[in-house]
């Protein structure tokens, strides 16, 4: 009994010692989708909290973003693959039936670095649609858990597309985020305690399916997987709610001491669109505070719940702890399983250049299909010294507005070479080596 305590790992600090993103420098105002669409741009604007949507160039995917995040990650910390241990992706964007985007990642590290041989890094994919890469997050964390001297990198790397002139196209967007993970973290303490919510269903997916190509169609039909998702908005928007309520009931058995979300300082959900978060979390708020659901307007549950979402306590509720996360939301639009960390980004940019003080923050994080996460972490006294907030608000200075023709053609693979210039890039997928078909290359620049 005594040899057992001894071999059980002590309880310590662990978490994201540091990150870095990359987001596309093409951007589509949401004002120019919403009059090409006779929308009205006040609903996308005022109604969803929409700017813009960033979007990737020609020869960008996710690996070349993914590699960018990390290569700035490694450059800014003075690392190489070597003191990497884990190189984790999460995505719902992947290249390759078989090899993990990680692998990918990894070589044109290596490559960049100037060696072209094995490292002692592990190298996987997670895929749960929006929530993979807090999955590769959870893993590391018990992998440091029992191994504190060891880090791990999670990438974040996903665009979202959706068929032109669907419900889902003003939500779309692109980008690539990485965190260095590791015990006595800079950033951020994470509580491994994860309130977990998990079920199977189809409000969201991406099929393989076969097709007669009409090119073609002497090869019958063909496997197809496409970018744009099968979606039901309406069930989606269902399965979200009720699976971070279960998840959030399931994380407050875990922390009997914690009694409601007020305890949170500032709270980062998984943002489809910008106002997605505050919409939804008003079911917690209701849950949590049934007095003024009670009290608020309406016949029905339906009516009271518009009706407190609509009451000062909400509405500063909202201000203090789920808006800062919405900021750069707004400007890049959906990108997946990076939008969770997106919302972190934003919430720790805003405090920063604010000044004010916060502490806890609640975490959200949902993947269709479906499964919710519901975890907490705290800022480390000083973080502020290790975030680079000029780096962050440069990737939305430099910019390439496009319009909405341009936009279409992009959108339809039909442009032939990129509109801006990025340090990493897709050079090549090979099409007549047969032994190398498909396989891609890339451009690594500065």
């Amino acid at each position: 009994m005594l040899l057992l305590k001894k071999l059980r790992p002590t309880t310590m600090n662990i978490g994201i010692d540091a990150l870095q993103m990359y987001i596309p420098k093409l951007v589509l105002p949401i004002e120019e989708l919403a009059k090409a669409r006779s929308i009205d741009p006040a609903k996308l604007q005022k109604g969803l909290g929409l700017e813009a949507m960033r979007l990737m160039d020609v020869d960008e995917d996710v690996v070349s973003m993914g590699t960018a995040a990390v290569f700035r990650l490694l450059k800014q910390e003075q690392l190489d693959l070597k003191d990497i241990d884990r190189l984790y992706v999460g995505t719902e964007s992947s290249i390759d039936n078989s090899k993990p985007v990680a692998s990918y990642i990894l070589q044109n590290i290596l490559q960049k670095q100037g060696e072209n041989k094995a490292v002692r890094c592990d190298a996987v994919d997670f895929t749960f649609a929006c929530i993979g890469a807090v999955d590769a997050v959870q893993n590391c964390l018990d992998y440091i858990q029992l191994n504190p001297n060891k880090k791990a990198i999670v990438v974040a790397t996903d665009f979202a597309k959706y068929e032109l002139n669907s419900t889902g196209e003003y939500t779309q967007g692109a980008g690539a985020f990485a965190l260095l993970l590791g015990a006595n973290p800079r950033l951020l303490a994470i509580d491994s305690k994860m309130g977990v919510s998990t079920k199977g269903v189809f409000d969201f997916f991406k099929p393989k399916v076969y097709e007669t190509i009409d090119a073609n169609p002497s090869l019958g039909k063909m496997p197809v997987v496409r970018d744009e998702p099968v979606f039901d908005g309406q069930y989606s928007n269902q399965c979200y709610i009720e699976q971070i309520s279960d998840a959030y009931k399931d994380y407050k058995a875990l922390h009997p001491k914690f009694e409601n979300a007020n305890q949170w300082d500032l709270i980062c959900m998984h943002l489809p669109y910008c106002f997605q978060g505050r919409r939804t979390f008003i079911e917690l708020f209701a849950e949590e505070h049934p007095e003024l659901l009670n009290q608020a307007e309406g016949e029905n549950r339906k009516e009271k719940l518009k009706s407190l979402s609509k009451s000062p306590t909400y509405k500063d509720f909202v201000s203090k702890r789920i808006a800062p996360s919405e900021y750069l939301s707004a400007k890049v639009g959906n990108c997946y399983t990076g939008s969770i960390f997106l919302g972190l980004v934003s919430s720790l940019l805003q405090l920063k250049n604010s000044g004010a003080k916060a502490k806890h923050i609640g975490f959200i994080a949902y993947g269709s299909g479906s499964k919710s996460k519901v975890f907490s972490g705290e800022l480390v006294d000083g973080w502020e010294q290790h975030i680079d907030t000029a780096a962050i608000e440069q990737e939305f200075e430099d910019l390439t507005e496009i319009d909405f023709k341009t936009y279409e053609l992009l959108h339809l693979n039909q442009l032939q070479a990129p509109l801006t210039q990025h340090p990493f890039a897709l050079k090549d997928i090979e099409k007549d080596n047969p032994v190398l078909r498909g396989a891609r290359t890339y451009e690594l620049g500065d």
